[in-house]
């Protein structure tokens, strides 16, 4: 199954924080799109690597996802080994996605930083003829996505160019709200954390809501890149 789009995130739930969304939108237009999460997110303070994966299973069906994978890399011990990258490359070659929307450069967890490294190195390195990797059916093909767009995260980067997810933001929302054992939950007896905190959850929206003023809209998400961005018609920018 080849997709047009694939988000990798460092930990469950980081996807669904800051460009479900945009995911969502996309697969609404037709397009393929999956997630490959590199860790379990065993380290969290909160819930269980059990819990964690029935939450992302639901939220898969939520935002439609063609597939969704997870790299079983430690949680907050990853390196950018390229043992560890020939594991994302291994995906990038089975699904041939055209995008790779990936964590932020910057941002207040350094898991989301190194996986952006990882993710950046990974791209390039899995169109490389010479670099052989294997799945269950053989030799893979080199494969290298057009472009990785970094979504944003807790810190807030100035973004290079916003996504309307105006018509998406109630199910990215839903999304977010299927973690339960991460965010905000009257019924939780365990420790308070960051994003725990009921203020959090409406700090993501209005985020985009204000991403959404910036485009005249009102929802939004916003995306770093690293290259500059190219176009053959003005009116392809909105």
């Amino acid at each position: 199954m080849k997709l047009d789009i694939l988000a990798i995130s460092a930990h469950p739930d980081d996807i669904e924080l800051s460009c479900s969304g945009t995911l969502i939108a996309h697969k609404t237009l037709g397009y393929k799109t999956g997630i490959l999460d590199l860790t379990e997110g065993e380290m969290s303070t909160r819930g269980t690597t059990e819990i964690r994966r029935k939450e992302s299973a639901k939220a898969s069906e939520i935002m439609g996802l063609s597939m969704r994978a997870n790299l079983g890399l430690p949680d907050a011990k990853f390196d950018l080994s390229f043992e560890n990258q020939l594991r994302v490359i291994k995906v990038l070659r089975k699904y041939r996605p055209e995008i790779v929307l990936a964590n932020a450069c910057y941002d207040r967890h350094p898991d989301h930083v190194r996986a952006a490294e990882l993710i950046e190195e990974a791209v390039f390195k899995s169109g490389l003829v010479k670099i052989e990797t294997e799945d269950n059916e053989g030799g893979q093909l080199p494969w290298r996505p057009k472009k990785v767009y970094h979504y944003i995260q807790s810190v807030s980067l100035e973004p290079d160019f916003i996504c309307d997810i105006s018509a998406q933001m109630e199910q990215k929302m839903a999304a977010i709200r299927v973690f339960k054992s991460q965010f905000f939950d009257p019924e939780s007896n365990e420790f308070d954390t960051y994003i725990s905190n009921p203020e959090f959850l409406e700090l993501i929206e209005a985020r985009s809501r204000e991403w959404g003023h910036r485009i005249g809209v009102s929802f939004g998400e916003g995306f770093v890149q690293r290259q500059f961005l190219g176009i053959k018609n003005l009116f392809d920018l909105v």
